[in-house]
């Protein structure tokens, strides 16, 4: 069993911000922030105090965090980036919220005491005898201290104050994670009232010591065991009011916390097998009534997550392409009018997205990525509408002369052309590098939508239901906002998006088969209609290749991807790894190409260079970041491992951004989520002068001196399936819609009760496990 915790994250937009720059506006991002840890950083909208985002994450993360928080920055080439203001919000906050929070909040004002991190480790103890008891304060250490002082980290000392007695330590230069070792006694108060206050603070030679956190302690609850020892967060000092905060703008927010208790594989087996009996029994039934029942219970807010957990729950018991086939029966079997299949969001709808978006990640970057890329390289003006034309954006043409609007308009159209043509090329010719369960996939629902709508006047339906998934549901969305795919590091500047769109539209009119509502709706796109038509048959060409797949060439190419290692993440990184003692220099690293699958990861000079080593995840123990003061840049992490002695190793890798950072650490994390004997604790520094830069330590084997954090992973949509997880977020849905489903129930047996019987003994099976599953978790 295993508790875990997941928070879904949409930062929407902000409004009424005040400007930093000189201009009168700003150029805003946001950092989110998870027990003062960056684990998200939007992409900056420049030049505007009204920015949208629209950026949506999921993170996992242990139960026993405290707070998320909204850091609104606005971005400065030249000098350090500004602080506009803040949202928190508490653990305790998101709870009272169950559905979700969804609103606007107010940024705040950053209060220097109020923006503490860290713990610390004490140990109290009240000895001596009845006359003249005393009190016994020992100080250990403390981690993950805020930075305060230019060198990235901080001077801390520790005031320890009792009954009007103050006394200090002494101050530990240069570290976050200090180490003192000090005892302090105090005149035990007899009425007990008095607390213990354990401050910590930055020393500074000129300036006014900063503060660090405190922690406050209340005597009256050590009198039965007379002592305490443990770690104990860093709260902040007193909270100021806010001055003039609705000045600073505010910010829309999305924030959902789920808990979830996942129990072990056998709990959740018959819920799993009723699931899979339903979808094979449905060749010969010709329905799958717990499908269709799901189907017609699932309300619209919650269709999509539903989707995305059956899609993965039949992808890891090989049966995707029967499940979607049955949700395209249920929807042919509702459609009298073929223009209409697969617009609605239907179940079968996002289960068809989910599906392409879980299984063909790679293939959508290997297609889209090389068009998108040029786009942002050559950042053209172009456009094709006449009302939106600007000239002054254009530029001049050759002698310096005002180019005219449809000079313009023209050069736009040879552009587009150009991108759509590269691209539809790659369409075409991406058929053998297509995943083989989406070309299984797409033959099964071209043939089903050919033999409901068999009429030639419906020639291009089945072209069409293939592409209302694959242009309009994959390849167009990519296209407008790459960032959101992981096409792109950031969003596109205002130019660029709007290239983008119009590139998109024109793949959405190939998709529609060039069809004359299209035409009609947006004139304007008429100059690349040559390209369009030409567009329409080679996708029709790809699409008769891309499903000619015999079942026994989809058994051979199944098998052949089985004996493959899968690839999880790849790409090129900073690496440097430690061989022996000395000074540790960012021109230290190189630059390598790095291969992260099921197995291991392997390193080479380039992609296509052969492997020059490699290590196995087996002997991974940690995958943690690094301060920034250890090599000058905050985007580094380190792999711990062991080598052929079993002696730790460390390899530390240099990202480009927190966000680049993120996904390498939490791709990682979940390849190794099952490695016995992993480190409970770790050095955040490096080992270099004779001892650790983090705590000072000189033992290079010692002990860390801070806790890792294997929980904490971003979701992605190409992570390593988790079949416990999705079948406890499905039995969760069953539960919540159970009534809703009796009643569902009770109507079909009405309606027809030659079915009513088969369909009663799978939805009184459905509803007996998901008791049985909600009684062991009530176990729990």
């Amino acid at each position: 069993m295993a508790r875990r915790s997941s928070l879904f994250i949409r930062v929407v937009e902000g409004k009424n911000l005040p400007a930093k720059d000189i201009t009168g506006s700003s150029d805003p991002y946001c950092i989110v922030k998870i027990d003062d840890e960056t684990i998200i950083r939007t992409a900056t909208v420049w030049k505007t105090l009204s920015p949208f985002w629209g950026e949506e994450y999921k993170v996992h993360l242990p139960p026993n965090f405290h707070s998320v928080s909204f850091y609104v920055m606005d971005e400065d080439a030249l000098s350090r980036d500004d602080v506009i203001g803040k949202v928190c919000l508490t653990r305790n906050v998101l709870a009272e919220y169950p559905k979700g929070f969804n609103g606007w909040q107010n940024l705040t004002e950053i209060d220097p005491d109020e923006e503490v991190q860290g713990e610390i480790h004490l140990k109290i103890e009240i000895f001596g005898s009845d006359l003249l008891k005393k009190l016994r304060c020992t100080v250990f250490e403390a981690r993950d201290l805020a930075r305060k002082d230019r060198n990235g980290a901080s001077d801390p000392f520790v005031r320890v104050r009792y009954n009007s007695k103050i006394q200090e330590s002494t101050v530990v230069k240069k570290s976050c994670y200090p180490r003192w070792n000090e005892t302090f006694e105090f005149d035990l108060d007899e009425s007990f009232n008095e607390k213990l206050t354990i401050e910590v603070w930055d020393w500074d030679l000129v300036s006014k010591n900063d503060f660090l956190g405190k922690v406050m302690i209340n005597l009256n609850g050590l009198q039965q065991d007379f002592q305490e020892e443990g770690w104990f967060r860093l709260s902040p000092g007193k909270s100021k009011a806010s001055v003039d905060e609705g000045n600073l703008g505010s910010l829309q927010l999305q924030v959902r916390l789920r808990d979830e208790t996942v129990l072990p594989s056998d709990y959740y087996k018959p819920l799993v097998q009723l699931l899979c009996q339903d979808v094979k029994a449905s060749h010969k039934q010709k329905i799958g009534h717990l499908i269709t029942l799901i189907d017609e219970t699932t309300s619209a807010e919650c269709r999509q997550e539903v989707a995305a957990n059956l899609v993965k729950i039949f992808l890891g018991q090989g049966l995707a392409k029967e499940f979607l086939d049955l949700l395209f029966r249920l929807e042919l079997d509702n459609t009298n009018e073929p223009n209409t299949l697969f617009r609605s969001n239907s179940l079968a709808s996002k289960s068809m997205e989910s599906f392409l978006k879980v299984a063909g990640t790679q293939y959508l970057h290997s297609v889209v990525g090389p068009t998108i890329n040029r786009i942002f390289e050559e950042k053209k003006y172009i456009e094709l509408d006449p009302s939106k034309v600007e000239i002054k954006e254009a530029g001049c043409s050759g002698l310096h002369r005002i180019q005219t609007e449809s000079e313009i308009i023209l050069q736009s159209a040879q552009h587009l052309q150009s991108y759509l043509t590269e691209l539809l090329i790659a369409i075409a010719k991406s058929v053998k590098i297509c995943p083989v369960t989406i070309r299984s996939t797409f033959r099964q629902l071209y043939k089903r939508v050919e033999e409901r709508f068999p009429e030639n006047k419906h020639m291009n339906v089945k072209f069409i239901a293939v592409t209302s998934f694959l242009c309009l549901r994959f390849f167009s969305p990519a296209i407008m906002s790459p960032k959101l795919f992981h096409l792109r590091e950031k969003h596109a500047d205002a130019r660029t998006s709007r290239t983008l769109l119009l590139l998109a539209k024109a793949v959405q009119n190939v998709g529609n088969m060039d069809a004359p509502a299209s035409r009609a709706k947006e004139s304007w796109m008429a100059p690349l209609q040559p390209t369009i038509q030409q567009g329409v048959s080679q996708l029709k060409e790809f699409i008769t290749k891309l499903i000619h797949i015999e079942e026994k060439e989809e058994l051979d190419l199944q098998k052949e991807l089985n004996h493959q290692s899968l690839t999880v993440k790849e790409g090129q990184l900073m690496v440097y790894k430690t061989k022996c003692k000395g000074y540790l220099l960012t021109s230290s690293f190189k630059k390598l190409f790095l291969s992260l699958t099921v197995d291991a990861i392997s390193f080479a000079k380039t992609q296509f260079s052969k492997k020059s080593s490699f290590i196995p995840l087996s002997r991974i123990r940690a995958l943690e970041k690094v301060e920034e003061k250890s090599f000058g840049n905050s985007n580094v992490m380190q792999i711990i491992y062991t080598d052929e002695n079993c002696g730790l190793e460390a390899l530390y890798l240099q990202c480009k951004c927190v966000n680049e950072l993120n996904q390498w650490l939490s791709a990682l994390r979940k390849v190794c989520v099952n490695n016995s004997d992993m480190l409970v604790s770790y050095h955040p520094g490096v080992y270099k002068g004779e001892k650790w830069s983090c705590c000072h330590q000189k033992d290079k084997g010692v002990a860390g001196c801070d806790k890792t954090r294997h929980e904490v992973t971003l979701q992605e949509w190409n992570d390593i399936l988790n079949p416990d997880l999705e079948a406890q977020l499905i039995f969760r849905h069953l539960i919540g819609v159970r009534e809703l489903m009796r009643e569902k129930y009770v109507e079909l047996t009405q309606h027809n009760d030659s079915k009513s019987r088969l369909t009663a003994g799978t939805f009184s099976s459905g509803v007996f496990i998901a008791v049985c599953l909600w009684k062991c978790n009530n176990s729990y």
